[in-house]
Formats: structure tokens, C-alpha cells, sequence
């Protein structure tokens, strides 16, 4: 008998069990396939990007949290230091700046500058009058930033010192740049006293 036909027809009969046994076998519950929308979301998910108007009144509000704390902070006894006799005193340059603040504020409604000069301290003599004065500055911009909006941000206005045309935006941001200036001169006064600025002090 042919050895070939033998070990042919031994094949198939063991490849026909493997089969049978294989339909005949209990199934298994396959691997589920891990589709995108199954991910668990992201908890750094991107906050959507801000309007314009929310930009202007967070630059504007976070320069003034500054300098109303280092107007809430800074000892009254050292309100009259000055780093040479030609400087600003401590509070007058709180005073200078905030006051400042309206050169935004009164031409973006159309008004004259309220303050063309750093306020008399007459009616700012103790500190709670330095304290409230600040504020109101910070509070009145961050205010008209809301009223006007995305739209109004884009109102062409001109500027009450170089009486250029400008955008009321850039107008907002030159004050906001004008105020950091200013913050940054506080600070120096603070450390020339051997005083720790409010914002870097461990939190």
C-alpha cells in the first residue's frame, strides 16, 4: 500500500477534529476594541480662548489686585519715604497711579481726564481714604471694560496726551502697562525698607 496515501488521508482526519472541536468549543467573549469616544475626558481639557474684552479686564484687574494690596498693606508711617528728595513718596506714587488709571476711563466715555495731575491729599489724608481711592480707580476701569464689550474695545477714541487715534483696547492696555511701571517702583520701595512686597511673600 502507498505510504503517501496513508499519511495524506492521517492529515485531513486530524485537521477535520481540530475543526469540529474548534465550532464545538464554548466561546469566549472577545476583547472589547477601545474606541475614541469611550476615553475618559481629559481633565486639562483647554478652557475655550477669551474674548477680547475678558483679555483687556484681566490684564486690568490683575494689576490692580496689586497694587490694592500693597495699598491695603503698606504701614502708614512709611507713607512720606522717599528713595531721594526729587521721587515720589510711597503714597504718592499710589496716588499717581491710580489716578492715572482715569486717563483710560474718562476719554473712553468721552469725558476729560479727572485728575491731569496726581491728586491732592487734602481729602486723602489717612489710609482707609488711600485704600478707597485705589479701589474705586481699579473698580471703574474694570467697569467700563464690562459696559463696553468685544465691540466696544474696537471704538476708535483719541489719546488726551499725544492725541493720537487708537483703539479704546491699546488705550486700556497703555494704562495697564503704565500702572505695572508704577507697581514695580512700589516694590523696589518695599524692599529698599527692608519690607516684603505682598506678592512675594509665601503664600
Amino acid at each position: 500500500m502507498n505510504c503517501k496515501f496513508w499519511i495524506s488521508r492521517a492529515m485531513l482526519a486530524a485537521a477535520v477534529v481540530t475543526t469540529l472541536g474548534a465550532v464545538n468549543a464554548p466561546s469566549t467573549p472577545a476583547a472589547k476594541i477601545a474606541l475614541p469616544q469611550d476615553a475618559a475626558p481629559k481633565k486639562d481639557t483647554p478652557k475655550p480662548i477669551a474674548t477680547e474684552s475678558q483679555i483687556v479686564l484681566a490684564a486690568w484687574n490683575e494689576i490692580g489686585r496689586k497694587l490694592i494690596a500693597i495699598a491695603e498693606d503698606l504701614p502708614e508711617d512709611k507713607y512720606d519715604y522717599k528713595p531721594n528728595p526729587d521721587s515720589r513718596s510711597f503714597v504718592g506714587q499710589l496716588l499717581h497711579v491710580s489716578a492715572s488709571m482715569y486717563y483710560f476711563t474718562d476719554p473712553a466715555q468721552n469725558q476729560k481726564v479727572r485728575y491731569p495731575d496726581d491728586p491732592n491729599r487734602d481729602n486723602l489724608k489717612t489710609k482707609a481714604d488711600v485704600v478707597a481711592f485705589v479701589k474705586k480707580s481699579v473698580e471703574d476701569g474694570a467697569a467700563l471694560i464690562k459696559s463696553k464689550g468685544d465691540k466696544g474695545m474696537r471704538e476708535i477714541l483719541t489719546d488726551p496726551e499725544s492725541k493720537q487715534q487708537t483703539h479704546v483696547s491699546d488705550l486700556a492696555y497703555s494704562l495697564i502697562e503704565h500702572s505695572g511701571e508704577h507697581y514695580g517702583q512700589l516694590v523696589v520701595y518695599y524692599r529698599i525698607n527692608n519690607l516684603v512686597p505682598p506678592e512675594s511673600r509665601k503664600k
